[in-house]
């Protein structure tokens, strides 16, 4: 991962980058004000909660950060932590070998843990979180629209015992990732309250009332909490303001108030910022203007390194002419990935390199060069004219047909951000020297766009974390709800069921390389490159720091932000 950093503070153990607090008058830590900062998320959430298809998203998950409880977190130095502030103990593998019985762990809760009412936490807050967030096959909730399930789905049951949940997997099946079930990282960012669910007369052992407990979720501001934080006002349009939770039994947070801002117009980051109008972001989108003005602000601590959100274009299978692979792959031939990237970073961030393996860097173990030797992505027009030329394609003036029929055009989609305008502009280019016409429509909500597949040709980006092992099964398996485009392969499927069922992680990436080998002719998805994530920071608030391993980026440990000489 190559990182950039204009300023760094103490070793790498407590790397802090120092913030200002708006609102505070004098020093920051005198007692002249309440601690009080404005944090800016770049876009807008889909609703109160993460694990639905409108929900999942990064900047959802940012939203809700402080307020739902994890399990552990990777941090920022690609360690893995598990939360000592939740669970009493490290979770406990009981038997990691299906053939001699059900593979299954143990975590337990804290006896200090309780939710923001005092009801303490407990296994069942784990099984509801489970049972939620399986896919509608499992036939646990009516209604829900998991936006991943995959682990969830191998759960035979959890037993509950108080404080003391038990995961217990289907027979024969493992978990290459078992600690990750209810983490930061996990479908729900962490795990809900199941006593909030009888509190309303909803019994979650029945699918249908399940179902109406999701949808209260997912439509209701949270005034609850399982953090340091709760959230005291706020809507999915503009802002949510975040205060102390009052029954909070971990180290008391040092900010008294936290609003978090939803602005997509990256353009007005820079004078937000100078008037201090915003406090900081970490932004899930990169913006060379932006990025590069902030680093000459004498108050601003910036960072930038290669995340883990990696931008992709996607086909619509449900688009009759994308029936033709050769259609496909002549599409990506004529799309030049490096164009779109040094437009994009290479000023900003020269060191960038395309993405040539779905799941890892470069400088991953595991990491195995899929596009070597192929076309797609080469923004060679001759080749993908010669596809097209072979597969039975004619040009008509500047129109592409096929026996006499137009094809196209098609609706090419992406969320309205600089990096995605610039690139879905030159994409238009690139496929109308093809033939193709593709009619841009830009959107503000991601979540929609991609759960109801509103789209022919889009480019979005997936974030991620080091886990991997589920990553294949929910971006391209035929039965996943993530699966947005709808790509079926039998074979893809068989290879990243056994993915997530690998009983190690170096089997799993194994088998992860083998679906990619599949995958890639196919050519329903070609990645561009882990997009560059930059972070901004005024420097009087301390223990603010970038976590490029975590969609909560610098927000993964808001309960320890504060202001400097508190």
């Amino acid at each position: 991962m190559h990182k950039r950093r204009k300023t760094l503070a103490l070793a790498a153990a407590a790397t802090s980058a120092v913030l200002v607090a708006s609102g505070c008058s004098g020093e920051g830590g005198d007692d002249s004000g309440p601690a009080e900062v404005t944090w800016v998320i770049n876009s807008l959430p889909g609703a109160w909660q993460s694990i639905s298809l409108a929900g999942g998203s990064v900047y959802n998950v940012q939203m809700l950060s402080g307020t739902i409880p994890f399990t552990g977190q990777w941090n920022p130095e690609g360690e893995y932590e598990f939360n000592m502030d939740v669970l009493a103990e490290e979770p406990e593998l009981l038997n990691d070998d299906p053939d001699e019985g059900p593979f299954e762990w143990q975590f337990t809760f804290n006896e200090d843990a309780v939710w923001s009412d005092g009801t303490p936490m407990s296994g069942e807050d784990l099984r509801v979180t489970w049972m939620m967030a399986a896919t509608p096959g499992e036939e646990h909730c009516n209604g829900c629209d998991s936006r991943g399930g995959m682990s969830e789905d191998k759960i035979e049951e959890i037993e509950t015992d108080g404080q003391t949940a038990t995961v217990r997997l289907k027979e024969g099946l493992a978990d290459p990732e078992w600690e990750s079930t209810f983490d930061a990282h996990s479908t729900s960012g962490g795990f809900l309250p199941a006593h909030l669910a009888e509190e309303n007369g909803w019994d979650i052992d029945d699918p249908d009332e399940l179902g109406e407990y999701y949808e209260w979720l997912h439509s209701t501001m949270p005034e609850w909490s399982g953090g340091p934080f709760q959230i005291v006002e706020g809507d999915l349009e503009n802002e949510v303001i975040k205060e102390p939770n009052p029954e909070w039994w971990g180290d008391e947070p040092g900010l008294d108030r936290i609003t978090m801002q939803f602005n997509d117009d990256e353009g007005t980051f820079y004078n937000a910022f100078v008037n201090g109008e915003i406090d900081g972001g970490s932004p899930a989108d990169y913006n060379e203007d932006v990025f590069t003005q902030l680093e000459d602000v004498d108050n601003a601590v910036t960072d930038i390194g290669e995340g883990e959100t990696w931008e992709h274009i996607d086909f619509n299978m449900g688009v009759e002419e994308f029936d033709d692979v050769e259609l496909r792959r002549a599409i990506f031939t004529a799309i030049d990935r490096d164009d779109i990237a040094n437009r994009n970073f290479g000023a900003g961030y020269p060191e960038y390199e395309l993405k040539n393996n779905h799941m890892f860097a470069s400088d991953n173990e595991y990491f195995v060069d899929h596009y070597e030797g192929e076309t797609q992505g080469t923004g060679d027009i001759e080749e993908a004219q010669n596809i097209l030329e072979e597969a039975g394609y004619e040009l008509e003036g500047d129109q592409l047909t096929l026996d006499g029929e137009d094809i196209g055009p098609f609706r090419l989609r992406s969320t309205d951000t600089d990096v995605r305008n610039t690139s879905v502009q030159l994409i238009q280019n690139q496929l109308a020297e093809i033939g193709i016409t593709a009619n841009i429509e830009m959107t503000d909500d991601l979540g929609a766009m991609t759960s109801e597949a509103d789209y022919d040709i889009i480019q979005y980006g997936w974030s991620g974390s080091p886990w991997f092992a589920t990553n294949p099964e929910q971006y391209w398996h035929s039965g996943s709800g993530s699966n947005y485009g709808n790509y079926e392969n039998e074979e893809v499927d068989e290879l990243t069921e056994e993915v997530t069922n690998a009983t190690d992680l170096d089997d799993a990436a194994d088998l992860a390389n083998q679906a990619m080998e599949v995958l890639v002719p196919d050519a329903y998805v070609m990645p561009i490159m882990a997009e560059p994530n930059y972070f901004f920071a005024n420097d009087r608030l301390e223990n603010v720091h970038d976590n490029l391993n975590s969609s909560y980026r610098a927000t993964y440990n808001i309960g320890e932000w504060t202001l400097a000489g508190q």
